[in-house]
């Protein structure tokens, strides 16, 4: 019979001390959630606070000035999008030019290939290459 409360004792012993080693691994458990954010961590959070109610293109142009560190972020969405589209817009007015030049002159295979690249590349209209 004293096996039987020594090995309960010993048992007993071993609960306790696990419990006690549990409370201080629980603790430092919760102290991630707590740690401070490294700059660039509260930079993102402070320009996600100012891009509310910002959609689209808009929030991604707002989003990259802002984290880039730009004190003029407010500024830079109205800016930005402005001339970005002007450039889709020319490389769109080339396309349009261009294949309408194409229809026109009908070049047919590689003289079509080579009369669209050079084309947009800017060469202008130029009479396509003939075979």
């Amino acid at each position: 019979m004293s096996m039987s409360l020594r090995l309960l004792a010993i048992s007993a012993a071993f609960a306790f001390a696990g419990a006690a080693f549990a409370a201080p691994q629980a603790a430092s458990m919760a102290a991630p959630a707590a740690k401070t954010l490294t700059p660039q961590q509260q930079r993102m959070g402070d320009c996600n606070k100012q891009a509310t109610g910002k959609t689209g293109a808009d929030r991604k142009t707002f989003m990259s000035s802002c984290l880039k560190g730009n004190s003029t972020a407010a500024a830079m969405p109205a800016a930005a999008p402005a001339a970005a589209p002007s450039a889709k817009q020319t490389q769109q007015e080339k396309m349009k030019s261009c294949n309408a030049d194409a229809k026109v002159k009908a070049p047919t295979g590689a003289a079509h290939k080579a009369f669209m690249s050079n084309c947009l590349k800017g060469g202008g209209t130029a009479a396509p290459a003939t075979p």
